[in-house]
C-alpha cells in the first residue's frame, strides 16, 4: 500500500517540477563552471550545492572564495540573502503540519522554486499529501546538485571564455522583478528597492552596496508593513 502511494505520489509531482528542471540544470551548469574556472572541480561544486542549497548565496560565496575572506561580512550577507526563507517557513506552518519525520527533510530542501509551486499546487484526494510535498523538494534539490555537477564536468572538459557567465543569476533576478512590476500593486514595492539601492550606491560605494541596501529595505518593509500590506 505505501508503495504503491509513493508511486502515485512521484507520478503527481514530477510534472510540477520539470519547469524547475529546465532553470535548474541552466543555472547550475553555468554555477558549476565558474566554481571550475576558479579552481573549484565538479566535486567541490557538487558537495557546495548538496550541503548549501541555496543557489543565489552560492554564485555569492564564488567571490568569497577567491578573495580575502572576511567572515562577518560573509555572516550578514548570507543571513541577509536568506532572510526570506524565514518568511517561507512561518507561512507553512499549516502546510507542513502533522508531516511527521519527513517535515525535517521538507525544512531542509525548501527553496524559492518549491516554495512557489507547493504554494499554490494542491494534490488531489487521493494523493498522500506528505509524499507529493516530499518528492516536489527532493526532485527539486536533485535537479540543482546534477545542473552544477554537470556545470563542473563540462567546465573541465571543455576551454571557452566565461566572461558574463557569472550574470546568470542577476539576469534571472532582473527577469523576475520585471515580472513582479507588470502588477500595479507591486509598484510601490519595487520603488522601496530600488531606491534604498540606489542610496547604498552613493553612500557605501559599489563594493559594499548589498548589506547596507538590505539592511534599509528591510527596515523600511518592517516599519511599513501595515501600510504596504493594505
Amino acid at each position: 500500500m505505501k508503495e504503491q502511494e509513493l508511486k502515485n505520489a512521484f507520478k503527481a509531482a514530477f510534472p510540477t517540477t520539470i519547469p524547475v528542471l529546465t532553470g535548474f540544470l541552466t543555472l547550475g551548469i553555468a554555477y558549476g563552471i565558474l566554481m571550475e574556472t576558479k579552481g573549484y572541480n565538479f566535486l567541490w561544486s557538487g558537495l557546495m550545492s548538496a550541503v548549501c542549497f541555496c543557489g543565489s548565496m552560492q554564485f555569492a560565496a564564488i567571490t568569497m572564495l577567491t578573495t580575502a575572506f572576511d567572515p562577518v561580512g560573509a555572516f550578514l550577507l548570507s543571513i541577509l540573502v536568506n532572510a526570506r526563507h524565514l518568511f517561507y517557513g512561518l507561512s507553512f506552518l499549516e502546510k507542513y503540519k502533522g508531516m511527521g519525520k519527513i517535515k525535517f527533510i521538507l525544512i531542509y530542501l525548501l527553496c524559492d522554486e518549491t516554495f512557489s509551486i507547493v504554494s499554490v499546487r494542491e494534490p488531489s484526494e487521493d494523493i498522500n499529501r506528505k509524499y507529493y510535498y516530499f518528492f516536489i523538494s527532493v526532485l527539486n534539490y536533485i535537479y540543482w546538485v546534477m545542473g552544477t555537477v554537470m556545470g563542473g564536468l563540462a567546465g573541465g572538459l571543455i576551454t571557452f571564455n566565461t566572461k558574463g557567465l557569472d550574470f546568470a543569476l542577476t539576469a534571472l533576478f532582473v527577469v523576475l522583478f520585471a515580472e513582479q512590476m507588470k502588477d500595479k500593486k507591486n509598484y510601490i514595492l519595487g520603488f522601496i528597492g530600488i531606491a534604498c539601492t540606489v542610496v547604498s550606491r552613493l553612500v557605501f560605494g559599489a563594493d559594499n552596496l548589498v548589506i547596507p541596501a538590505m539592511v534599509m529595505i528591510l527596515y523600511i518593509l518592517v516599519a511599513g508593513r501595515k501600510k504596504l500590506c493594505r
